[in-house]
């Protein structure tokens, strides 16, 4: 068990570089197991999501050499054995090796995929994907047979733009013999970073980054190359601390396009910035304004960044509404950031109103998720005395170096193992 302790009150300046995305990286590196030959992945981020997927990758039998920030992976000599539950459990992002798998070899054996408590999170936009593709499921408490003597393209619909639906859909269906559609896809950046790595390994993939991709299915797939896109969910967490006490705090290695949705939001807040480029200079201030915030699918507000900026409206002059759209469980950070001062009222399961400004104090919280925890460091950073959260190991999911990127800009925090 892992602990963050932060002293919080002292103002960020300098620089924090933003690594790889997770949302990106997780996806990528499954996708591997596609080609039949070797793979490169540079700008892949050192958190403990990417170690679970590398123990995957190992016990399928593929070669892989990490150097840095790069990765390379054969999966020439692979076994097609069932992923079992002690390892799929350990992330959400392990459900790529079911698509990835069923594509290369159209035979899948695997347990239900993990990940953090932040409600439900079904799996049936892909299953539907795999049937509309050709496949049979046999799903027996929380594992799952998938097979099908071929693999032919097909029209998919998704009921809902989900991300993960989408790149599994297009994970198989760049083997599937024909062409595929994929009707009201997800839009997210990450999706495109997907569709060209697989491309450059000779998928024929049109259209990702729109609701409507268009899939010609090729036998065979060679070598390829990726670079993984910046973490604009890093950033906007970085952004928002720069917001909560930043002093020129300058965020680089960013994709502003990627970040719009926030960026305006955080302007509307009178939040000070200065955006370039490749980069974001911002510092904070005593005027910041209420606002209110819906999460929607990408290019809207994402709902990764909805617990972390509930600390930034909770120090706003006046009254926010949140309306959480994505997951029905992610107010699991409220209770903690109460306990630290924060004023906010539970109007429904997914809306709650909060009244500013608050005052925070130290205090001992629990990092009940990846983004809640997140929210956490963000309130203690600007809390007065110390701050203990425990359970971090659930941050280090999702962030690179976190301690060491905010030691650097002048932040009081240590993690240390309990």
């Amino acid at each position: 068990m892992k602990q963050i302790i932060i002293k919080g009150g002292k103002p960020l300046s300098g620089e924090i570089n933003i690594s790889g995305a997770k949302n990106s990286a997780v996806a990528l590196i499954p996708a591997a197991l596609l080609s039949d030959g070797e793979v490169t992945i540079s700008n892949i981020p050192n958190i403990s999501d990417i170690n679970a997927l590398n123990e995957i990758l190992e016990y399928l039998g593929a070669t892989v050499v990490i150097k840095d920030d790069t990765i390379k992976i054969n999966s020439t000599n692979i076994s097609n054995k069932e992923i079992p539950e002690n390892i799929s459990k350990k992330l959400r992002a392990s459900y790529y090796f079911m698509s990835a798998l069923l594509g290369k070899y159209k035979h899948v054996e695997m347990f239900f995929p993990g990940g953090c408590p932040i409600g439900s999170r079904p799996i049936d936009q892909t299953l539907k994907s795999f049937r509309a593709l050709g496949a049979t499921i046999i799903e027996e408490e929380n594992r799952f047979k998938i097979f099908a003597k071929e693999l032919k393209g097909n029209y998919i619909y998704l009921d809902m733009p989900s991300v993960g639906a989408t790149i599994n859909a297009m994970l198989v269906a760049t083997k599937a013999t024909g062409e595929t559609i994929i009707e009201n896809a997800a839009h997210e950046p990450e999706i495109v970073n997907v569709a060209n790595f697989l491309n450059s390994m000779g998928a024929k993939i049109i259209g990702a980054g729109t609701d409507k991709i268009k899939i010609i299915g090729v036998r065979n797939l060679g070598s390829g190359f990726a670079e993984v896109i910046p973490d604009r969910i890093e950033a906007g967490t970085y952004l928002i601390a720069g917001a909560l006490i930043g002093d020129n705090l300058t965020i680089n290695n960013i994709i502003p396009e990627h970040l719009e949705n926030v960026i305006l939001k955080l302007k509307e807040m009178n939040v000070p910035m200065e955006i370039f480029s490749t980069k974001i200079k911002v510092t904070k201030t005593n005027n910041l304004v209420a606002a209110n915030i819906r999460t929607a699918g990408y290019p809207g507000f994402p709902t990764d960044l909805q617990q972390p900026i509930t600390v930034l409206l909770s120090i706003a002059n006046g009254e926010s509404l949140l309306e959480e759209t994505i997951y029905e469980n992610r107010f699991q950070n409220i209770p903690y950031l109460k306990t630290l001062g924060a004023k906010v009222t539970m109007i429904s399961e997914r809306q709650i109103k909060i009244t500013g400004p608050a005052n925070y104090h130290g205090g001992t919280v629990i990092a009940t998720d990846l983004r809640a925890g997140a929210s956490m460091i963000l309130a203690g950073l600007i809390a007065e005395n110390t701050t203990y959260i425990d359970k971090a190991e659930h941050i280090l999911r999702g962030y690179d170096g976190i301690e060491e990127k905010l030691k650097k800009a002048g932040a009081d925090i240590k993690i240390i193992t309990e």
